[in-house]
């Protein structure tokens, strides 16, 4: 297996920013580190850089793939609906592209979505999933308030939206305490298209696949934010149950944006999971 990766390391520039064009869509991505491969995939909203934190302390032993979304970032922001069949593509042309045959998987949120349908629709090409602060098994309830904030979103209304999320994603300590990097998200996020927010954020609302989460037969990682709003404990929980096998770690203190508020202790997981002779960290 280890051996796919090797064209694209000799066919490429270690790391530093590719663009990748499929199907009239340009894919921004990057690749860093040397070593085993991994792709991760970052939620609705954000961009490549929201693994910073993580790729930093991972490239040493990984290599490691991380792109834009389409709608996101410096990818393209093609109108219309998206589906999750978009991005699942989207990735698996990456992975081709860069001679990944087969990877280590993580996804946040969004991406985790993305990831648990890549490793329902082609499982033979993953060797380890990851699957940080993402959704399954939604509650009637659960549904109800996502569907309510993707009206509000559609209705245009991104602003209240951005606000009340901050709370959701980030505690008030880290808040406080990083003006600046709060200040940079903002912006950020006042530079998302609205369109394209709104369709990826339907993709995140309306996807489930709870219900068939027990075919997953790779060894899997779930971790989320104790105090996580939308990607709760207990969907962690839910998925761990009907995954074989799998790995459940409950963040404490941390709400949705573990990556940006946490990215040691997750990296820190990640790499003892995807084993590397080191112990891996329980919180």
């Amino acid at each position: 297996m280890a051996g796919a990766t090797l064209p694209a390391r000799r066919a490429e520039p270690a790391q530093g920013p590719q663009s990748l064009t499929v199907g009239g869509v340009t894919l921004n991505y990057r690749i860093e580190g040397e070593g085993e491969p991994l792709i991760c995939i970052h939620g609705v909203g954000s961009y490549l850089e929201a693994w910073e934190g993580v790729v930093e302390r991972l490239s040493d032993r990984f290599r490691i793939l991380s792109f834009d979304l389409r709608g996101h970032g410096r990818s393209s922001k093609p109108r219309g609906r998206y589906e999750i069949d978009d991005f699942v593509g989207d990735v698996l042309a990456l992975a081709d592209h860069t001679g990944f045959g087969s990877f280590n998987l993580a996804g946040f949120s969004l991406g985790g979505l993305i990831a648990q349908r890549l490793a329902l629709t082609h499982q033979q090409r993953i060797r380890r999933l990851i699957l940080l602060a993402t959704v399954a098994g939604r509650t009637e309830e659960e549904r109800e308030r996502v569907a309510a904030r993707l009206t509000a979103l559609q209705a245009g209304d991104r602003g209240s939206h951005y606000d009340a999320s901050l709370s959701r994603w980030l505690t008030e300590d880290f808040q406080a305490k990083n003006p600046e990097l709060i200040a940079k998200l903002r912006q950020r996020n006042a530079e998302n298209d609205p369109e394209c927010y709104a369709a990826a954020y339907r993709v995140l609302a309306q996807t489930d696949f709870g219900g068939l989460l027990d075919q997953i037969r790779v060894p899997v990682l779930i971790a989320t934010g104790e105090e996580d709003a939308g990607s709760n404990p207990r969907m962690a929980r839910y998925m761990h149950e009907r995954i074989s096998g799998s790995k459940l770690h409950i963040l404490p203190g941390l709400r949705h944006s573990i990556l940006t508020e946490a990215p040691e202790q997750v990296a820190g997981l990640m790499r003892g999971f995807l084993g590397d002779g080191r112990e891996e960290r329980q919180p």
